[in-house]
């Protein structure tokens, strides 16, 4: 069995509940084998990792269904019985065009393919990672869009495209089977903030609302109380040394700051970066309704007065991923 999943009865009930049945074992020769029946149009003799350090989430390919045709709505508009001022959403701006993609949508779709100001980009949010990152989604001539895999690395979402029916890490936004491999996706710089922040930045922005309002249940935690677990869940690899695994980590250009130090500070500027922390979002993964998640603050990164592309996730991501680098903790 997979090692290390102690979580709460709650966060492993919740995966069950996602995914209609228990995960599988790493992969192995048969496991394969069955992969190339699921993926007929995927190159499995190219790859960049082992097939050990995939598993299975529990759906298979969409079962976790993207959002293709997005719906919006004016962010001035939106009711704060439908979304609380303090929930976080993915907050883009692009050519003086913003949108809002609120993680109670997200957590149960974990892709919106879309446009914004003419710029096709893939916005993507791995809840076991507490991973969101915006991509560009041109590549090499080619117009992708993506969709869920159901497997996992690292406790990370496993992506694919729908033009090749390649394998990528969200959380790197790199091809690792098929076709791309090697490949790499242009990230665009999001905010992980919450809907007041984004309103008061951007007035005239939208906010991507449900296709259908009763195909999930929006705004409910389906991993309640999981980051606040002493442990991962699927996840077998080893633990950052310096800080706990379950902490917020902040990672911008491959280096991480822990979330604890930058809200103690407040204001920090390190390797030309600005962080300012600010109180105000809710956790999603906290309490079973996205609303009354604990305050877990927000972070904003800039250089030079910009905002660069950054991302929040757990330490053992970030020690993951990053061959066990130090995070920055004082």
């Amino acid at each position: 069995m997979l090692k290390r999943i102690t979580v709460g009865a709650s966060a492993a009930l919740a995966f069950v509940f996602l995914a209609g049945f228990i995960p599988d074992e790493p992969a192995n020769a048969q496991s394969v084998m069955a992969w190339s029946w699921e993926w007929p149009k995927t190159d499995f003799k190219k790859k960049s990792i082992d097939f050990k350090e995939i598993i299975s989430g529990g759906p298979p390919k969409d079962g976790i269904p993207s959002i293709d045709e997005p719906r919006f709505m004016p962010a001035a508009k939106v009711n704060s019985q439908d979304l609380a001022p303090t929930e976080p959403v993915v907050g883009v701006v692009i050519g003086g065009k913003a949108r809002a993609y609120p993680l109670r949508i997200l957590t149960w779709h974990e892709i919106v393919n879309d446009e914004l100001a003419g710029t096709p980009i893939t916005v993507t949010y791995c809840p076991l990672c507490n991973s969101a990152i915006v991509f560009d989604r041109r590549l090499d001539g080619k117009l992708l869009d993506f969709g869920t895999t159901g497997k996992l690395r690292n406790s990370d979402m496993v992506m694919y495209d729908r033009q090749t029916e390649s394998w990528w890490q969200q959380f790197l936004g790199e091809g690792i089977v098929g076709e791309m491999t090697g490949k790499r996706l242009k990230t665009i710089p999001a905010r992980l903030e919450s809907f007041e922040k984004f309103l008061a930045r951007a007035p005239e922005g939208e906010v991507l609302i449900p296709n259908d309002p009763n195909m999930r249940s929006y705004g409910r935690n389906p991993y309640e109380s999981y980051d606040s677990a002493s442990t991962p869940f699927l996840y077998g690899g080893d633990m950052p040394d310096n800080i706990e695994p379950m902490v917020r980590v902040v990672v911008v250009d491959g280096k991480a700051w822990s979330m604890p130090m930058l809200r103690e500070k407040g204001n920090f500027e390190d390797a030309g970066l600005k962080f300012t922390w600010s109180k105000g979002q809710n956790s999603a993964l906290d309490s079973s309704r996205i609303r009354k998640g604990r305050d877990v603050g927000n972070i904003t990164v800039q250089r030079d007065g910009k905002d660069v592309v950054y991302d929040v996730t757990f330490a053992f991501v970030y020690h993951a991923f990053h061959d066990g680098k130090p995070i920055i903790t004082q």
